[in-house]
């Protein structure tokens, strides 16, 4: 059994190997050439085309000093709540990021459906605008509406990559009885189907329009790489994906969205230290896998055997994971001890592999590439570098409900007296620009910038 300490979980032209070119189109250019009105489906959607680079967050990256030089990078458009589908407080809506994606002349979309009734219930609070009991309104507000604009004609040469309700249904598994861990508002969407209805509907929804390319969260190695939990979270995305229009309808799956987990752990060589197990070591916990790529090889193995398409493919969230820096190992630590080997021998420097908001220390890993190795899709920032996880302090009512994870001093969950949060201080609230983590992310890159 492992511990129950874990708890939940300007624009520059750049050329990317492996097929995924991002150059940003400039004020001065001339409108796109014809292109056929109808997309032929690929296998996988990110090769040989240009990947969409946000103009929002773009200007915000290149205003920062370094900046410039991620500032051409693509990252994930972020569809939060209803009123993000049309635009609102001078942002722009997905009309406005469609059609600029066209004038960009890119092939490639990042979108992220993110608005689920109940959302993130296996946080210490939900910041969703929809309550559990909504999903009439998600379906016929949020859902639909997006359905609706990508399936314009206007975008049929656009690949629209869908990532669909991030922290959703692994939630169902590790946040419900009998887990100890496990919080009323999960119980509350598992009881009522809103997680399950919701994917499931959107799953269906968007597998009717020919360039869209839906993907499914997994979470991360340290959400459910424990078999307890990667198991059954794998049944139930087949269960959601066949009352969605059939396993056909999942392209394939996105791992470490928006979190901080480390592609590979290359410095943990070894497995066995003075007779113990570094899966008996506190870090690792009794889990199988120590970073993410061991994690998504299983996972889409397991899934294929499950009945998923033998070429589904799998995207990893590297926006944050680089762990660069002058702390960064070199080498092997020394065997004194399972957990004084395993603490200096990882790349990955948080205290508990749960914690997400807001991570100190962190840096930009890979930059977004396409076909970076057999069965991945791509590496991508589906996470906007240097946008904040939650604000660090609770806020006025109506900006939004206040996560304890992100506080740094929060004591409330069981050993966070050893094992803090490691939030930043002073951060903004959810999405809001958090400059000084941006300008660490640049100074930790791994590799380097």
């Amino acid at each position: 059994m492992r511990s129950s300490l874990r708890v939940g979980h300007v624009l520059t032209a750049v050329a990317l190997a492996a097929g995924l070119v991002v150059a940003p189109a400039h004020a001065a250019d001339p409108p796109p050439a014809a292109a056929p009105r109808t997309s032929v489906r690929v296998d996988n959607p990110y090769v040989g085309v240009r990947a969409y680079v946000n103009p929002e967050w773009s200007t915000r990256a290149a205003a920062e000093p370094g900046g410039a030089a991620v500032a051409g990078q693509p990252t994930g458009v972020w569809l939060d709540r209803i009123a993000s589908i049309h635009g609102s407080n001078g942002r722009m809506g997905l009309r406005a990021h469609l059609d600029e994606a066209l004038r960009q002349r890119a092939g490639v979309v990042q979108l992220v459906l993110y608005d689920l009734p109940g959302r993130d219930c296996g946080r210490l609070s939900t910041n969703g605008e929809l309550d559990a009991s909504e999903l009439p309104r998600y379906k016929q507000e949020f859902v639909d509406p997006i359905a609706a604009i990508l399936a314009d004609p206007a975008y049929a040469r656009l690949r629209i990559v869908a990532v669909v309700e991030p922290n959703s249904l692994p939630f169902l598994v590790t946040h419900t009885a009998p887990r100890s861990w496990a919080t009323w508002q999960c119980e509350t969407v598992k009881a009522n189907g809103a997680y399950t209805g919701g994917v499931a509907y959107a799953l269906a929804k968007l597998g009717a329009i020919r360039n869209v390319y839906s993907y499914l969260d997994i979470s991360h190695h340290g959400g459910i790489g424990w078999d307890e939990d990667r198991k059954p979270t794998l049944e139930l995305l087949a269960r959601t994906a066949r009352s969605g229009g059939g396993l056909g309808a999942v392209h394939g799956f996105i791992a470490n969205t928006a979190d901080y987990s480390a592609l590979r752990e290359e410095f943990l060589v070894k497995t066995v230290i003075n007779g113990q197990h570094i899966r008996q070591s506190r870090w690792v916990d009794w889990n199988p896998f120590v970073d993410e790529l061991s994690f998504v090889d299983a996972f889409r193995a397991e899934a294929v055997a499950a009945g998923f398409d033998p070429r589904v493919g799998v995207l990893v969230d590297t926006s944050r994971n680089g762990w660069g820096g002058p702390n960064r190992p070199t080498g092997p630590g020394p065997e004194t001890s399972v957990d004084t080997y395993v603490d200096t021998s990882r790349v990955d420097r948080r205290v508990r592999i749960y914690n997400w908001c807001n991570q100190t220390g962190t840096g930009l890993g890979e930059r977004p590439v396409a076909a970076p190795r057999p069965n991945v899709d791509a590496y991508v920032w589906m996470k906007p570098p240097g946008e904040s996880d939650g604000a660090s302090i609770p806020l006025p009512i109506g900006d939004e409900n206040h996560n304890r994870m992100c506080d740094p001093d929060y004591t409330g969950y069981p050993g966070a007296s050893q094992y803090p949060t490691g939030a930043w201080r002073n951060a903004p609230p959810a999405g809001q620009w958090h400059s000084e983590q941006f300008r660490e992310l640049l100074r930790n890159a791994h590799p380097p910038l």
